[in-house]
């Protein structure tokens, strides 16, 4: 079989120098190990199935060289238009020809590069009691399609006992007999029909009343006028019976819509004090005003904010939802059945970040449970889980889909409205056991679109063993490769870029380092940072090693594994074998991780385990998700007429990766606006001063202008650009990313930069400018339901009103307007200019930093901690001892007397956070611990990026090994110096790392509803001193821009110190001298203080 490794094409026995599916990342690296002209091995082929690469090292430069079979099974190397190929029958006879001289090849083939032998692996069982992994069950299929496969249990299809149906029944069989004859009478009502109907409606009535008890303390707080009709509307129902109840029924209900109906501008968290939130309310006609609110904990804010998201959700005007919630389970069942109550698992109950017992029975739209070593059939698991869930929820949940990989599981459930909206669902599973060949390791996996959105859920169990690492981080860059599911024709990407949002869970195995005394000790005393930093996973995410750009929620809670089954009390962490005694130290081996799109909608809600199933030596791990999704969007003017076109444009696009190869690249476009895949020209300007790098560039007139398919804007900022760069010589790929549409949108380019990445791992670095230009009559929008609530970034603890710089995300937008930071300008010196000004801002930009000291928000990692960022932009070469301390923003120094911690996972929020994460750019801060930049912008605003003539590659190493910016990745590691001559990262120890000082929240769940007592404050935050914004607008006589500051942000006069006009012209003021006229009163004022 041709490409891997067959009889008919490479013998019996395959030659050392074939590597089979070595990536083309590896082949280079092993090439440039040999370090001699005429090097050389075969791989496969990563752009063509059957097809091989001839990889050759000639003058530092790694030449690659297609081999493709024909029609006939015989291999030819790729030739020019033209010339006759040489034809083979095995791969062999190909390479003696070219061992010759003079045979077309850059290089005569001298030296083949062997394969390296893997050791032997050892037996890699599971860990529990077995000493030989369990066969697979005996059922009858792995996998279940979609929509209702079980059969339907006799609970399902019998009447509610006591319900609506025999109401109705009684009614229909006595009572209508009597209201008939009396309308035959000449009656006018039907009393008897009222009755049933007031009966029906208990319960109904009985929950109408305990919403309106909460509502009615908003709508005093709210001064709203339909208060004292609340109150007393409360109290008549007492009195009331018949007609006049279900009259009073119906009012209620509209009491209820005009209530919520009130709260229609906006919810904002405040970042910083994390039970407190603001909501912007309607208080009269086209005139809204915000109020504060402090809940007794930020868990009482979380549950408040989430039912009155619900409820929105349920009334909306949409056909189709913004936002679903997904349940997420893991869980080793130790090859026992699990216990059929699993009620603290489905409803999040336990230890960690858990949900209010307000929202804790909330339905969740889609179930994902994934479990390894379970030996149940998978009908009878799938049965037992949906008996489970409508125990909980009283809903019949679909099965969606169902895979099986020996005791490896992975089920999706949907509830029954969603049912018609889940459509191309695929199942897939990847072998990595012993010798890729047993199941009892892998990986299962399913996707499916839900509308327009795309999601794909792995659960994997992976290999065992404190100390097998490298083979852990090995299972996951298999199943990143070989899961095939999505969108086929994104099969050139691996699945971490085939889907909108892509969740991983299971048994990841990974383990603490660190002796078995000290991990029992901090968990006794629940210090769980400490563990944290010695967790395999993070430090291997850290390295980027593996989950590059994956997210995962903060952990709070102990150790899933390794418990004594039974209890939760101990762990045994001691085992005798046949080879000795086996030390299993408690770790967190069961995980659940996420990427998503950037700038798409997504937040963690909880993140936990329960501590009542004791039948397995591992806890089940639970998480929930707030997603946003997109429908099937139909526009409602029709397909677009040519001078309705929407254009993606791009200026200029710069990329550097990481290759021995100089061969010429070109760009293809991938998305589902496009109509098919667009390629650029090959690109037009090419340099490298590190022989493992290379940059190139792609002007104007060598990119593609791209048309969507639709031009309406509400579609457009839905959407995502995937890019590929990739070779001319063998059209392999050498690095993808995602751009997404939203922030390109405008009548001016607007800048992005991104990693790359391929098979898992970081390969370079690219950035350019491109705008998406739409039609002014495709410009009609409206909000989304998730953005209706937001988080107050000017409590960040950073600079006042807008952010100069937006977070780092999977790529980063950076307006015409944005600046470069000072410090960053100094480390990079890449102009004589961006010292002068880091001078003549130094003063200023420290009295900023002394005001942010301490928070533990300001310490953000940004998009100047990609270690292929600092190629770009050239490093100096000193070291973080060196470093002159005015250098250092102090933002990112603990305050005085504190230590901050280091290490931990990647992309995770502040230590002791209850506010739960919100992903809107999708792709996690990744902590590798370089220098931050100060936020202070420049007086004079400069282009982000310096001239192509002034970035510096780093010069070459003279050791061949291929690392790109290691001591970036590491990121735990003391002050490491930065070798100009290496392309080695920069460590500064701990000044800043993920994990600030933890600030506990008193926790209380005395109260169901936030009451006025306990909010302590429901004064307005608009004003400072004694004047507000809406105060100083009226002063002014420009009152009618309130609203369009406020609903940006705008909030605050000390805040206000820092707008600018780009920011005015965003509210509303568009008129140069009204600018003139804000700018100077707020200059005045600054003066003045």
């Amino acid at each position: 079989m041709a490409g891997g490794g067959g009889v008919s094409l490479l013998g019996i026995a395959p030659p050392l120098w074939y590597h089979r599916d070595l990536s083309r990342a590896a082949a280079e690296e092993l090439l440039a190990r040999a370090g001699r002209d005429g090097s050389f091995l075969v791989r496969d082929s990563e752009s063509v199935n059957g097809a091989y690469a001839l990889c050759v090292l000639f003058q530092k430069h790694v030449h690659t060289y297609r081999v493709l079979p024909d029609e006939e099974g015989f291999l030819a190397v790729q030739t020019s238009q033209g010339v006759q190929p040489k034809r083979f029958k095995t791969l062999q006879e190909l390479v003696l020809l070219y061992l010759q001289p003079s045979q077309g090849l850059v290089s005569t083939l001298l030296y083949p590069v062997d394969r390296e032998e893997s050791i032997p692996e050892d037996r890699d069982y599971s860990d529990g009691e077995d000493e030989k992994p369990p066969l697979p069950p005996r059922s009858a299929s792995t996998s279940t399609p979609p929509t209702g496969s079980s059969p339907e249990t006799p609970t399902d299809s019998a009447p509610a006992a006591n319900g609506l149906s025999t109401i109705s029944h009684e009614y229909l069989k006595g009572s209508y007999a009597l209201d008939l004859e009396a309308v035959k009478q000449g009656a006018s009502s039907l009393p008897h029909l009222n009755k049933t109907l007031v009966s029906s409606c208990k319960r109904l009535n009985g929950e109408v009343d305990k919403v309106l008890s909460g509502l009615e303390i908003l709508s005093k707080v709210f001064d709203q006028q339909s208060s004292f009709m609340v109150s007393r509307m409360i109290q008549q129902s007492v009195n009331m019976g018949g007609d006049q109840e279900l009259e009073n029924l119906v009012t209620k209900l509209a009491i209820l819509k005009d209530l919520l109906s009130s709260i229609e501008k906006k919810l904002i968290k405040s970042q910083r004090v994390q039970n407190k939130l603001g909501i912007v309310f309607e208080k009269e006609k086209e005139k809204s005003q915000r109020k504060d609110f402090i809940f007794t904990s930020a868990k009482k804010r979380e549950a408040f904010c989430q039912l009155l998201q619900l409820m929105k959700n349920k009334h909306s005007n949409q056909d189709e939802p913004d936002m679903i919630s997904i349940f997420i389970g893991t869980w080793n069942m130790g090859s026992v059945p699990s216990p059929k109550a699993v009620g603290s698992w489905l409803l999040c109950r336990g230890l960690g970040k858990t949900l209010d017992e307000m929202t804790v029975t909330i339905p969740h739209d889609l179930y994902v449970f994934g479990t390894q070593e379970n030996s149940v059939c998978d009908r009878e698991w799938v049965d037992s889980l949906r008996t489970a869930l409508k125990e909980h929820t009283e809903l019949d949940y679909k099965p969606i889909a169902v895979q099986t990989l020996w005791n490896i599981k992975i089920a999706v459930l949907v509830k029954p409205e969603h049912e018609n909206r889940i459509s191309h669902v695929g199942v897939s599973s990847v072998k990595t056991g012993i010798a890729n060949t047993l199941g009892n390791k892998g990986a299962v996996g399913v996707s499916f679109m839900f509308n327009g959105t795309s999601f794909g859920f792995v659960n994997c169990h992976l290999t065992s063993g404190n100390e097998k690492i490298g083979r852990r981080n090995q299972n996951y860059l298999d199943i990143l490769r070989l899961l095939s599911l999505g969108d086929k024709q994104l099969s050139s990407f691996d699945i971490s870029l085939r889907f909108t949002h892509l969740f991983w869970l299971g048994d990841l195995n990974y383990r603490l380092d660190m002796d078995i005394q000290e991990i029992l000790n901090y968990i006794n005393r629940k210090e769980f940072d400490p563990l944290l930093k010695v967790d395999q996973l993070n430090l291997e995410r850290e390295k980027n090693k593996v989950f590059l750009r994956f997210a995962e929620e903060e952990i709070s809670y102990p150790p899933t594994y390794r418990y004594e089954r039974g209890s939760r009390d101990t762990y045994v962490w001691q085992k005798q074998k046949a080879t000795g005694m086996r030390t299993n130290v408690p770790s967190w081996c069961d995980r659940i991780l996420w990427e998503s799109y950037p700038e798409t909608h997504i937040v963690c809600n909880s993140y936990g385990c329960t501590d009542d199933m004791v039948t397995s030596d591992h806890s089940p791990v639970f998480g929930t998700f707030e997603v946003g999704v997109t429908s099937q969007f139909v526009s409602k003017k029709g397909l677009p007429k040519s001078s309705e076109q929407a254009y993606i444009e791009f200026e200029n696009i710069e990329a550097i990766v990481k290759t021995a190869s100089r061969t010429k690249f070109f760009i293809e476009f991938c998305s589902t606006c496009l109509e098919e895949f667009k390629k650029s020209y090959e690109n037009d300007s090419q340099s490298s001063d590190n022989v493992n790098f290379l940059r190139l560039g792609w002007s104007n007139k060598q990119l593609t202008t791209l048309k969507p398919l639709l031009s309406d804007i509400e579609y457009l900022q839905d959407q995502h650009l995937l890019l590929t760069v990739k070779s001319l010589d063998g059209y392999e790929s050498y690095g993808e990313c995602v751009l997404a549409l939203k922030s390109m949108i405008g009548s001016t380019a607007q800048q992005f930069h991104t990693y790359l990445s391929h098979r898992g791992e970081e390969t370079g670095n690219i950035r350019g400018s491109m705008r998406v230009r739409v039609p002014a009559e495709r410009m009609g929008t409206r909000e989304r339901l998730y953005e209706w609530i937001s988080v107050d970034k000017d409590e960040t603890g950073g600079p006042k009103g807008r952010s100069t710089l937006p977070p780092r995300s999977g790529h980063d937008y950076v307006k015409p307007y944005l600046t470069r930071k000072n410090v960053g300008a100094e480390l990079g010196k890449v102009s004589e200019e961006a010292e002068r000004s880091t001078k003549e801002e130094g003063t200023a930009a420290r009295a900023k930093q002394d005001s942010a000291e301490g928070d533990p928000s300001a310490c953000k990692n940004n998009s100047y901690n990609n270690p292929a960022y600092y190629i770009l932009e050239g490093v100096p070469n000193q070291s973080a001892a060196s470093l002159s301390s005015d250098l250092l923003p102090s933002t990112c120094s603990p305050p005085a007397g504190k230590v901050l911690p280091t290490g931990g996972g990647r992309g995770k929020p502040p230590s002791g956070s209850s506010q739960p994460r919100r992903h809107t750019a999708g792709h996690p801060v990744r902590p590798i611990g370089v220098l931050e930049m100060a936020d202070t912008s420049f007086s004079k605003p400069r282009p982000l990026y310096p001239d192509l003539a002034e970035v510096t590659i780093p010069t070459a190493n003279p050791s061949p090994a291929f690392v790109l910016g290691e001591g970036f990745r590491r990121g735990a590691g003391g002050a490491g110096g930065l070798d100009d001559q290496s392309g080695q990262g920069l460590g500064l120890g701990d000044a800043c790392r993920t994990f600030p000082p933890r600030a506990p929240i008193t926790e209380s769940i005395a109260e169901d509803l936030p009451e006025e007592a306990l909010w302590g404050s429901s004064s307005s935050s608009l004003s400072v001193g004694e004047s507000s914004v809406g105060e100083w607008l009226q002063r002014l006589g420009l009152e009618r821009y309130e609203e369009g500051l406020l609903h940006n942000g705008w909030d605050d006069l000390e805040f206000l110190s820092d707008i600018t006009e780009e920011d005015l012209e965003e509210a509303g003021v568009l008129d140069p001298a009204h600018k003139r006229i804000l700018l100077e009163s707020l200059r005045q004022q600054t003066q003045q203080k």
